[in-house]
């Protein structure tokens, strides 16, 4: 461990002094270096997220970080689709400390780009320009030349580091070489389609994703993704140029689709074109009869020529900048036989829709893609795949309980198409009613039922308070009795007064000995005894008075005092629970009061829980703090809190603070949840009205 932390902080110290500006070579690189730092370093910017991710039927948030850079005046800014995407919060900081919130323009996943705009309203000073940089030419870049690394590596802001290209075509293929290797970003998002990644060695870490690589003129040349063992890996500018450009103009980034994939011409001993490895079924391709083991020879009047693996991104790159709908003239060579058809040009869609949470549920899901529905073998993409189902909630107390991996095909009859008309559809239920779906689960075909109405009673139930006393007790054993020589004498032995009881005020203390209750002889004198004066008490009625006979130091004396109820336990203390923000309260107790040494003016309410990945989580708050205010206003217990909380639900502040005692110190905890996603579930519920 020891030797770990030494060689961290040597990679720190190297980047801190080179950064600062130690040597790094003559003085002309060093003025290469300044000169390209002054151009891209200011744009630079520090990225913090609040990721979001879905388990168990729920979505859980987590903090993330990683870098970006500004690549227009009006806040543009370019990072990695695993930094930005899937995010509800994401904020820039810039090396001058201006801190501005992102929204997201568009997400490219195969490219694992992510195009944001910054909120220019935040700026303190809108008259100051803002630093962008320029994006270079990639395609110029050669091995050898030096280029730099900047980011926020492990987190730590505004980092550069020098290194030289190693590769400009780099792609990734199995040990033999025989195939290319995908790239999952994750439950199955595929990436890097369409790239050929820059290799370099200048040194990346964890945090520095997202990232410009720059050349020593000051222009981006790539986008810098992954890294380790002394090699990292950027995304070439012309490709992060044309996702900026589909992003600015459209939304969103736009691709043809042949359904089809390729390998180089080499593999089978000939000169030129591109092999058809697999044409999807029903897809473009297959709709124009080109089949597997065709030979590609050119697309509209254009040669098609892949000899080498390190060509076949280019190939997929000109594919899609063809336009859905459009239709190409194909060339290609079937058993030594020349052919010519006319393919029309499918949209590229997703590999995989977007995850949802339907908290009411307990249920999240995402639709079925193209992609899915291939690669599970479903016959078609109706309905929505069921990601998770989360425990006690109504789906997964329905008869039968719905699974993760079933395909929600219909909801009261009604065919599910996808993902928007499963939302329409959940929206336009009363919120109290059966609801009937069917599924697809695995090769069964199977109905179930969700009962929506969770509404529980307040009753309790009947049980009488029972009378209590508020000392705790050991038996008076044969052994310690004769300690206490109290030989022959039977009972128990106070071994703790409760503070601010009946027991506590009549005089009751530690080490008496209770030999009796109003009169009659308590036999206990076996471990097993231990609960005859419990059941003794109980039996009587709170309220009232009883007298206990007790020895004091061999001193025999009579005690009376009055009777208490039996104090509540945690199950039976009013609770509240605040789902957005997803953490839960209730009354303190007695039993609390006596934990934790706090007497009966203690206000507060006890948190019991604070869902793990909820905005509560988030921002720190953990079971067993006590909440004493919120936003400045004092909490004394759950009825207060249900108030409070119900005007902040209304008022939707930017932060939430939280005044806390953890243990034997106060603390705030600030809670910056996303309002944005509160007002989507509040219109669909007064939809429901």
């Amino acid at each position: 461990m020891k030797s770990l932390c030494v060689a961290f902080l040597l990679i720190l110290a190297a980047m801190v002094s080179f950064a600062e500006g130690a040597p790094a070579g003559s003085d002309e690189l060093r003025a290469d270096i300044d000169f390209a730092k002054s151009k891209v370093y200011p744009a630079l910017v520090n990225i913090q997220v609040v990721g979001q991710s879905f388990s168990g039927g729920r979505s859980r948030k987590f903090p993330g970080a990683g870098s970006g850079v500004i690549v227009s005046p009006a806040g543009h800014v370019l990072t990695n689709y695993h930094v930005a995407g899937e995010t509800t919060r994401i904020v820039c900081t810039l090396p001058d400390g201006e801190t501005i919130q992102a929204d997201v323009v568009a997400h490219d996943p195969l490219t694992d780009l992510s195009v944001l705009k910054l909120r220019m309203e935040q700026r303190k000073n809108a008259n100051t320009g803002l630093p962008f940089a320029t994006l270079g030419d990639s395609d110029a870049l050669a091995v050898g030349q030096y280029v730099l690394a900047m980011g926020n590596p492990l987190t730590l802001s505004s980092s550069m580091t020098l290194g030289v290209v190693s590769n400009v075509k780099r792609v990734f293929t199995n040990f033999t070489g025989t195939e290319m290797e995908e790239m999952d970003l994750g439950s199955g998002q595929m990436t890097g389609l369409f790239t050929r990644w820059i290799q370099h060695d200048a040194l990346i870490l964890p945090g520095n994703s997202g990232g410009p690589l720059v050349n020593l003129k000051g222009e981006v040349v790539g986008i810098n993704e992954l890294g380790g063992s002394g090699v990292g890996f950027a995304i070439p500018s012309n490709l992060a140029g044309h996702v900026l450009n589909q992003a600015l103009t459209h939304g969103k980034v736009l691709r043809g689709w042949f359904g089809l994939s390729i390998i180089p011409i080499k593999m089978i001993g000939l000169d030129s074109g591109a092999i058809v490895s697999w044409v999807v079924q029903g897809g473009a391709a297959d709709e124009a009869g080109i089949r597997a083991g065709d030979v590609l020879h050119a697309f509209d009047g254009e040669a098609v020529d892949v000899k080498v693996f390190e060509e076949v991104p280019l190939f997929y790159k000109r594919m899609a900048e063809f336009k859905a709908g459009q239709e190409v003239r194909v060339k290609f060579e079937r058993d030594g036989e020349r052919k010519e058809t006319l393919l029309t040009v499918a949209p590229m869609e997703k590999f995989l829709d977007d995850e949802v949470e339907y908290r009411s549920w307990g249920l999240t899901v995402r639709g079925v893609t193209s992609h899915m529905a291939l690669v599970r073998k479903y016959p078609d993409c109706r309905g929505v795949l069921v990601t998770g189902v989360r425990p006690g909630r109504p789906a997964d107390s329905a008869k039968p309980k719905l699974e993760r991996d079933d395909v929600i095909l219909s909801m009261n009859g009604k065919t599910v198409s996808g993902r928007s008309h499963f939302t329409e559809l959940i929206a336009s239920l009363s919120g109290s009613e059966e609801v009937v779906l069917r599924l697809r689960r695995g090769d069964e075909d199977v109905v179930t039922v969700i009962d929506l109405d969770t509404d529980e009673s307040d009753f309790k139930g009947g049980e009488l308070p029972k009378a209590w006393i508020g000392i705790k007790t050991q038996v008076l054993t044969p052994s310690v009795a004769k300690a206490l020589s109290l030989e022959k004498k039977k009972g128990f032995r106070v071994t703790q007064v409760y503070r601010e009881t009946k027991a506590a005020e009549a005089g009751i203390q530690p080490g008496d000995v209770i030999v009796a209750l109003n009169g009659g002889p308590l036999k206990a004198s076996r471990v097993q005894d231990s609960e005859i004066l419990r059941r003794r008490v109980e039996n009587l009625v709170p309220g009232t008075k009883a007298t206990l006979t007790v020895y004091r130091n061999e001193t025999r004396m009579e005690i009376e005092l009055e009777l208490e109820e039996t104090p509540a336990g945690p199950s039976e203390a009013a609770s509240a629970e605040e789902s957005f923000l997803e953490f839960a309260v209730r009354d303190l107790t007695f039993w609390d009061r006596i934990k934790y040494k706090w007497g009966k003016d203690k206000g507060g309410v006890l948190v019991v829980d604070a869902t793990g990945g909820g905005w509560a989580s988030l921002a720190g708050l953990r079971t067993k703090d006590l909440l004493l205010a919120v936003q400045g206003r004092e909490i004394k217990d759950v009825a207060a809190f249900e108030k409070i909380m119900d005007d902040i639900m209304n008022e939707k502040p930017q932060t939430v603070a939280l005044f806390i005692r953890r243990d034997y110190r106060t603390d705030f905890k600030v809670i910056e949840p996303d309002w944005s996603r509160y007002e989507a579930k509040k219109k669909t519920k007064q939809k429901k009205q």
